[in-house]
């Protein structure tokens, strides 16, 4: 084997592990975005009312990850398709802490993340409902959303 095809492997394969290596955060949000709440609340009411659609990311009906993609984008903000890699992005936040604008997700399955809304303030948060489609919820509600809160994300830097 030649020195140039020899190098040529190399360079390739450190190519191919950079890849590898950044690869998965193409889907990042670009947290440095400046949004304004006010278009993130703003987004997301005009799609109120929208239908539940597994799967859906569009106003002909959302899912609840669907939803929240479909509200960061109109914003400027990229985000992974699924409520469980959404997690995974952005800087935690204690539910004290939450702002208009953060990610808020919830146990709904026993198997982990299964549900995501938009925390829009005032204790209340945005979604995608399966019962409702598009609407409001009490994060604290006693009945259902309350004990089934598992964590926030702050994706963006949300401005007033």
């Amino acid at each position: 084997m030649t020195v140039q095809s020899q190098l040529f492997k190399v360079i390739s394969m450190l190519t191919i592990a950079l890849f590898l290596v950044l690869a998965p955060l193409g889907n990042q949000a670009d947290a440095a975005s400046g949004i304004k709440s006010s278009q993130v609340v703003s987004a997301a009411n005009k799609v109120m009312g929208t239908k539940y659609v597994y799967g859906g990311t569009t106003t002909k009906g959302f899912d609840c990850s669907g939803f929240i993609g479909y509200v960061y984008k109109k914003v400027g903000v990229k985000l992974p398709r699924t409520s469980g890699a959404m997690y995974k992005t952005g800087k935690k936040v204690s539910k004290k802490n939450l702002k208009t604008g953060d990610l808020v997700f919830f146990n709904t399955s026993g198997k982990g993340v299964s549900h995501a809304g938009i925390y829009i303030g005032k204790g209340k948060f945005v979604h995608s409902s399966s019962s409702k489609g598009v609407s409001v919820a009490k994060i604290n509600d006693p009945y259902y959303w309350g004990s089934k809160y598992i964590g926030a994300k702050r994706v963006a830097k949300v401005i007033k």
